[in-house]
């Protein structure tokens, strides 16, 4: 559903807005420039372009309507429903703003808060058609059939040529068990438009259902000529290739949907099924790999894996893979016999015997509790586990045909990395926060060195220049009269080439020198990181939350050691009781605090920043984060958001990661 309504949805708000924009000279500009971002796709330009333009005018509400629109196609919901809501701040009689923060809303599941902005918006115009349509996919979404049915019935009576309606209005008859209905509306999607593979698919899904094979080879067929590039018609004609005895057709379209789709889990669950039905065993278990790869929660994987080890004679793994399972689902009894024969097998009888009773137990629990269907299904040894799964299944949870929730979040949330003095290239010099940015040019004038810059981005000097340099500035160190000037320039070069206790020395004896500057505190702070970062790395041994610029080849821990951030927050807290208004020691801080597990305190410490700087877009993004790790989920991508639309482009590759998918 999600695509069917951003097709539909950037359209018609660039056609609604086209009056107001031309107001005044400059708005027309800025809503020029905006609307040809969108039209190009190019949306968090048109972003950057709109920000312009609600500075300029804080009361243009077409503005935040279409910054809603533009952050709706980036995944940002939350971020479009509160630009909605600011239009509608703005302009109470706004119906297109009503309508799509309620599409948004729908989005999002808030289907109560959806349905009152639908009420809104076609009290105010009920006249227009589409707010009947979407209404009707939200109602279809909350599970209210009937509702979404009287919905498309009335969009259909003014838009009769839109496929997706019927289609819409099919689904919505089929979970109320009419499938004439259904049927028929399908139909009707097709007279509408012969070259909507939709319409096809549905209507061959039905007929899948149904075991009506040859005609839902027939439609599949179709669907699979109207978009070669369709995953869903390749994956269901395979499962009829399956059904009619058809293993390698079924395989040849399985393939297909994988060139479509690499990433694809279930296709893959489905292939090493029929791979291994066919006795192709070394590549059911690489489709199997594949799996466990992309759906790593999933039980049935390895319990499966495990059965074809077993074949191929991969005894250790085959009762790693069981293991694995068990700890998925603890009481998988079919887990726990299969894992007791292995180890019988595997000369370990005492580990045999303890799943060989563990097994019979949870059988015996099973029995007390036969209408636990879910309990059941894990605990029946007579349960077979090698059927193909249909589309809708689901291999993202720990449970079968269900879905587990998902909050979005990796498991290594990773945060922008510290701000300090390093050298760079002077014409790629990025421009600081804004907040303390005069007393940062003061500093560098100070310095006297064109490559120095306060950023938290890498240095982009070549490796041999980093050494010159910081050869030049041992030279100059051999002086007994070395100025901290040139001892600061050493810890800043030595650093670079991670020699860090010299750098920490180098930058103490600037210290010594001028112990009220802040910002020679502020870079001992971030040099003592990066070497508790750096020896971290080398004993595999890494907190949840990083920073970007530690070394790359995170994994698993194999045994867990402590590192203490102490003496580079006390360095920090130092800077700021010299510069108690300077942002980026906040941020910093926060960082830190974030790395030692004081999440709290690491909020706290962000905000501040924040509030000295409200446009430290980097600080809004790893306080998100922090947020989301917390459970905070809400405030969390309400951060992130502000953080892309401060100009952080990875945010919008978080926010897409997060984002609900509708098919």
């Amino acid at each position: 559903m999600r695509s069917i309504v951003t097709a539909l949805l950037c359209t018609f708000a660039l056609l609604t807005c086209g009056e107001a924009a031309r107001a005044q000279y400059n708005k027309e500009y800025f809503y020029h420039m905006g609307r040809t971002f969108m039209m190009n796709d190019d949306y968090r330009e048109a972003i950057r372009t709109l920000n312009t333009l609600l500075r300029f005018d804080a009361n243009a509400y077409e503005g935040y309507f279409l910054r809603g629109i533009a952050k709706y196609n980036l995944d940002d919901l939350l971020g479009a429903e509160a630009d909605f809501s600011l239009a509608l701040s703005k302009n109470p009689v706004f119906t297109q703003a009503y309508t799509y923060r309620a599409i948004t809303r729908s989005q999002l599941g808030s289907y109560d808060d959806a349905l009152g902005d639908f009420a809104a918006a076609i009290e105010l115009r009920p006249d227009l058609p589409y707010p009947y349509y979407y209404r009707g996919v939200t109602r279809l979404m909350n599970q209210q059939f009937a509702e979404a049915v009287e919905d498309f019935d009335r969009f259909l009576r003014q838009e009769n040529k839109v496929p997706d309606a019927y289609i819409n209005r099919g689904a919505a008859y089929l979970c109320m068990s009419d499938t004439l209905r259904a049927y028929e509306n399908y139909d009707a999607a097709i007279r509408t438009n012969r070259e909507n593979p939709e319409g096809y698919n549905r209507r061959g899904g039905l007929y899948l259902a149904q075991k009506r094979y040859a005609e839902a080879e027939t439609d599949f067929d179709r669907a699979i000529g109207c978009d070669s590039t369709y995953l869903l018609p390749y994956f269901n004609r395979a499962l009829v290739y399956s059904h009619t005895n058809r293993p390698l057709k079924a395989l040849a379209d399985f393939d297909a949907a994988v060139r479509i789709d690499s990433t694809h889990a279930l296709t893959y669950f489905n292939r090493a099924i029929l791979r291994t039905r066919i006795g192709d065993y070394n590549r059911a278990l690489e489709d199997y790999d594949r799996v466990a790869r992309y759906s790593p929660d999933n039980v049935l994987v390895y319990y499966n894996r495990a059965l074809l080890n077993t074949e191929l004679g991969n005894l250790t793994d085959a009762a790693a893979d069981c293991t694995r399972a068990i700890e998925l689902y603890p009481d998988f009894a079919n887990a726990y016999l299969h894992r007791s024969m292995l180890r019988e097998l595997l000369r370990d009888r005492a580990g045999a015997r303890r799943d060989r009773d563990t097994a019979q137990r949870k059988i015996a629990e099973y029995r007390a509790r036969l209408t636990d269907s879910t309990y059941s299904i894990f605990a029946d040894t007579t349960q077979r586990f090698d059927r193909l799964l249909s589309f809708d299944n689901s291999l993202s949870g720990r449970g079968f045909g269900s879905a587990a929730a998902r909050t979005g979040e990796s498991d290594e949330l990773r945060l922008l990395p510290l701000f300090r003095f390093t050298f760079m290239r002077p014409d790629t010099v990025p421009a600081p926060p804004r907040s303390y940015v005069q007393r940062v040019e003061d500093f560098k004038r100070r310095i006297g060195n064109e490559h120095l810059v306060l950023t938290n981005a890498d240095s982009n000097l070549s490796a041999d220049t980093l050494l010159l340099l910081d050869r030049s500035y041992a030279r100059r160190m051999r002086d007994d009269d070395a100025s901290w000037t040139t001892h600061f320039e050493r810890g800043v070069s030595q650093s670079l080439v991670r020699q860090y206790t010299g750098a920490v020395n180098s930058l103490t004896a600037a210290i010594e020198l001028n112990p009220a500057n802040p910002f020679l505190y502020l870079n001992r702070a971030v040099t003592r990181a990066e070497m508790i970062g750096f020896i971290s790395s080398i004993d595999h041994s890494y907190g949840r939350l990083t920073l970007d610029d530690a070394p790359a080849g995170r994994g698993p821990a194999e045994r867990k050691r402590t590192y203490s951030y102490d003496e580079a927050i006390a360095d920090l807290n130092k800077a700021l009781l010299l510069f108690p208004d300077l942002a980026c020691a906040y941020y910093d801080r926060a960082g830190l605090h974030a790395l030692s597990g004081n999440l709290p305190e690491a909020c706290e410490d962000y905000t501040r920043a924040i509030e000295l700087d409200p446009a430290f877009a980097e600080a809004y993004f790893n306080r998100g984060l922090v947020q989301l790790y917390m459970k905070d989920t809400r405030k969390g991508w309400l951060d992130i958001s502000k953080a892309g639309e401060l100009g952080i482009d990875r945010a919008y590759e978080v926010l897409k990661r997060r984002a609900p998918q509708n098919d």
